[in-house]
């Protein structure tokens, strides 16, 4: 009886981790994970806060990429650029972008177009784009 129990709970508890949410920091693999953290109004700006990850083997020295910030209609409101610098290989990062005349309860979603730049050496092409994985922690949608 003690047997089935036993395992009847290192099931259970197998069946929970499998289930358990993934932060952009845990994502390992071969792709750029961005994550949307948050929003905060600041005066007339919105200040968009993004925790990035490369799950490549090896360093990106600069990663653009092209975004569209649509407002809660549905609308586009600008088409931008997120420099966001280095990414080292398997290192967190977060990156903050500050933008003018945004009011961040306005922003209905926000679509990553493409890498516009994707540098380093030994980087191939298609490393800041090619399986990106995009997550919100807030209410705004990320597509990509």
């Amino acid at each position: 009886m003690a047997k089935l129990i036993l395992k009847h709970a290192s099931l259970c508890l197998a069946l929970l981790l499998s289930h358990t949410p993934v932060s952009a920091q845990e994502v390992q693999g071969a792709y750029v994970s961005i994550e949307l953290n948050a929003l905060r109004q600041v005066e007339d700006s919105c200040r968009i806060s993004f925790l990035v990850q490369n799950g490549h083997g090896f360093d990106i020295e600069q990663a653009v990429y092209e975004a569209v910030l649509f407002d809660t209609d549905g609308r586009v409101d600008r088409l931008t650029l997120f420099d966001f610098s280095a990414l080292p290989s398997a290192r967190p990062r977060v990156r903050q972008f500050v933008v003018p005349g945004l009011a961040c309860e306005s922003l209905g979603h926000l679509l990553i177009n493409g890498a516009e730049t994707c540098a380093g050496p030994d980087v191939p092409e298609e490393a800041c784009g090619k399986d990106l994985d995009l997550r919100s922690r807030t209410d705004v949608e990320v597509l990509g």
